[in-house]
């Protein structure tokens, strides 16, 4: 089924309900917004010529362009291709030529950016401002009828941070993307036509897949004006919208609960706070529900199985009677229904109840395969299985409790970092002879990035300088907020860097 005709059912079912709402104000009911996915569907066929399943880049700061821009793309039959709006211009790059995009839409902020990458991609012809003339004229076209696609055909290209120096392209289907709406219904959270969604986490990654089961339940997605996560902001839109649903990474959970403390903020409209990107310590968990109520849901996914894996309702969140709640709230919830979930050895077979191993995933949220990288993808999805690349256990109850991430992922502000990418870049100064890159606990970001560096013999290099070459080549989260020079790094009889050894130094 092709996602569009979510939006289509919801403007035939509830046509006056709001649907976009950009701070208190209500911009589009569902008529309103389904007739200008229309339009803007026929913009992109017509005006842009685009092909079916042609890629379109989204490089935009949250905005309620975004949610129309989405059901465009699938009502012409294309592929939304959501990009993290950090991202460096070389790495806009490499994106926009690995996918082909046709197009890029872009908010003010970042159409210098996406400008300056576009020479480098072939097939790009056209960086269109959503604030500017050329998108008033896509919404000037003639409506179409949404396309008929087939299920596979695919919906959403997420790119994932590259553990190999360069980030890999998760085919996500609408087949792929209506299993998730339905694990969120079953799973996650109820959704009335009276509900809202309040964007404040970027809608390039969990915010943004939200948006579809909101939409398809006629509820009301709310941007705020300042596009971002502000506490004072969000606790004003608290008082204006009722039934509030957020996605937020831990830190910004621990944000809320500071300011709602300290101001004594009223947080009675924030129907569900789901959370998720990273490890949420339990006092935290605890602390939280003291503040902001019982309204806490937790949900473990990745890119490649997006927003499901394992979840951890409100209900659960609750249930302090039961004498393995704080286990409960250490761990990542259970299977949604209808995913499959093992955890296994080196050769996939399943481990014993309360033994580590790596975490393998098997249903139909799984994604397609990584865009162009066929061995990528079969490593991935060797034997039927997704291989998450994190280590857990499951307990008798099938609750999974994370251990450890194989792949060495720092997750700092819900916003994954890979050592190796940020390596590479560092081992480009002529100075670094060796480097190795770990995450650190951080009481506010969850961990920060940790360079430990060693030079070649009689070079000098300052920390300002290797930060100055992170910020030419990657995004700049993702570069060190520490740098610690070595002689040597540990290592282990087979030459391989003790990381462990380096993050109990960190």
């Amino acid at each position: 089924m092709n996602l569009a005709l979510l939006l289509a059912r919801s403007a035939q079912a509830f046509p006056h309900l709001p649907a976009v709402a950009l701070g208190g104000f209500v911009l589009h009911d569902y008529a309103t917004l389904a007739g200008r996915v229309a339009c803007l569907a026929g913009g992109l066929r017509g005006g842009l010529g685009l092909l079916p399943q042609q890629r379109v880049a989204l490089v935009m700061k949250n905005s309620p362009q975004y949610v129309e821009l989405l059901f465009a793309c699938w009502h012409a039959g294309l592929c939304a291709v959501p990009i993290n709006a950090k991202l460096h211009p070389r790495e806009l790059a490499y994106i926009f030529q690995d996918t082909a995009a046709g197009a890029c839409f872009v908010t003010a902020d970042l159409a210098e950016a996406a400008a300056s990458a576009q020479s480098a991609a072939s097939a790009l012809q056209n960086v269109i401002d959503v604030a500017g003339e050329a998108y008033a004229a896509l919404l000037r076209h003639e409506p179409i009828a949404p396309a008929d696609i087939a299920p596979v055909d695919l919906a959403w290209l997420f790119y994932t941070s590259g553990t190999t120096g360069r980030p890999k392209g998760v085919m996500l289907t609408h087949d792929n993307l209506l299993a998730m709406i339905l694990s969120y219904f079953a799973d996650v959270d109820a959704i009335a036509s009276s509900d809202a969604i309040l964007h404040t986490a970027p809608m390039s990654h969990g915010s943004g897949l939200y948006i579809l089961p909101h939409v398809a339940r006629a509820a009301c997605n709310v941007v705020p004006e300042s596009g971002s996560f502000d506490e004072a902001e969000i606790f004003s839109l608290l008082r204006t919208h009722q039934g509030v649903t957020m996605f937020a990474a831990p830190t910004m959970v621990k944000r809320l609960v500071a300011w709602a403390r300290q101001a004594g903020a009223d947080s009675a409209n924030l129907k569900t706070l789901v959370y998720g990107g990273g490890p949420m310590y339990v006092e935290d968990c605890k602390e939280a529900m003291r503040v902001l109520g019982n309204n806490l849901a937790q949900i473990y996914g990745q890119g490649e199985s997006p927003m499901t894996i394992t979840a951890m309702d409100k209900a659960l969140h609750a249930d302090t009677a039961h004498p393995r709640h704080e286990e409960r709230l250490a761990s990542v919830g259970r299977p949604f229904i209808g995913i499959e979930v093992r955890v296994a050895d080196a050769d996939d077979n399943p481990l014993p109840t309360g033994e580590i191993g790596e975490v393998l995933v098997r249903g139909p949220t799984v994604m397609a395969g990584y865009l162009n990288n066929p061995e990528a993808s079969a490593q991935a999805l060797r034997n039927g299985w997704l291989h998450t690349g994190d280590v857990g256990f499951l307990d008798e109850e099938g609750f999974l409790t994370l251990r450890d991430r194989s792949k060495d992922v720092i997750i700092s502000g819900g916003s994954n970092i890979y050592p190796r990418e940020v390596e590479e870049v560092l081992l480009r100064h002529p100075a670094v002879a060796e480097v190795s890159v770990v995450g650190a606990p951080d009481a506010e970001w969850g961990e920060i990035v940790e360079a430990f560096v060693v030079l070649r013999p009689g070079a000098k290099i300052t920390a300002a300088e290797l930060d100055a070459l992170c910020l030419e080549h990657i995004a700049r989260f993702k570069r060190p907020k520490c740098y610690v020079f070595r002689d040597t790094l540990p290592r282990n009889a087979t030459g391989k860097v003790l990381k462990t050894e380096l993050r109990q130094r960190s």
